[in-house]
């Protein structure tokens, strides 16, 4: 059964594998399901990113001290270029004015943009007129990183190969294999000579997607299901413009 605690606790054991690997993630909603994998990577003395959206169903204080507890660290999860319709003054002092109000209950030195979909503003162009670096951020990974030597795994769309559902969760520079299935990834990080291990991992996860199985992991499948037909359709929307 995949997208559980437990599936995701046998992936971080083959992740130990790996020589050099980092993990995010976008904490969209339902931040205590975000607190549960901290605790799971905690377990398994594995640290990453939590990056947290300001909105209320993402935003919990708590939540955030208990993950930092546990070892690991908060970034912004941004997206004023989105709820400012595009206004880059009004996006700029709504990143300045939410970092601040992060930076209150964490240090913040990292920074990642929300995908925001439905939208049709990119948050990530809020850059092309301002320096994310000048405000303290150090790395803004979708921006900093090397995608021809690192390998991003996303499970955007509940699944590892989601570039056809995913309207900005991808990037170009990119091996010629993927992954299905979270197992995919396992059986390849316990094969040492898999081409994986040639390559910088940048992991990205959407926490809420994992829990044990239940009426609530079925839910979040069919929803996912029905948000995947949508982004389907506004990609193909963007290929025919």
């Amino acid at each position: 059964m995949d997208f559980t605690l437990e599936k995701y606790k046998e992936f971080l054991t083959a992740l130990k594998r790996h020589n050099n690997f980092s993990i995010k993630h976008d904490v969209d909603q339902k931040p205590r399901r975000s607190l549960r994998i901290a605790q799971v990577e905690a377990s398994v003395g594995i640290s990453s990113t939590y990056y947290f959206r300001t909105t209320a169903g993402s935003y919990d204080e708590q939540v955030i001290r208990q993950i930092v507890s546990l070892g690991h660290t908060i970034g912004y999860h941004y997206e004023n270029l989105a709820t400012c319709h595009g206004d880059m003054t009004a996006a700029y002092d709504d990143f300045c004015r939410n970092l601040d109000n992060l930076r209150k209950v964490t240090p913040v030195a990292t920074a990642c943009a929300h995908g925001s979909p439905l939208s049709k503003w990119n948050n990530q162009d809020l850059w092309n007129q301002y320096n994310i670096h000048s405000l303290g951020i150090d790395f803004e990974p979708m921006i900093d990183t090397d995608f021809s030597r690192t390998l991003y795994l996303t499970d955007t769309g509940r699944r590892w190969d989601g570039q056809a559902v995913s309207i900005r969760d991808k990037v170009s520079q990119q091996p010629p294999f993927s992954f299905h299935s979270t197992n995919d990834i396992i059986h390849a990080l316990n094969n040492i000579n898999h081409p994986i291990h040639r390559y910088t991992l940048l992991i990205n996860t959407h926490p809420q997607r994992w829990m044990s199985f239940g009426p609530s992991w079925l839910k979040e499948a069919l929803l996912q299901n029905m948000k995947n037909i949508v982004k389907r359709i506004i990609n193909s929307r963007h290929l025919h413009d």
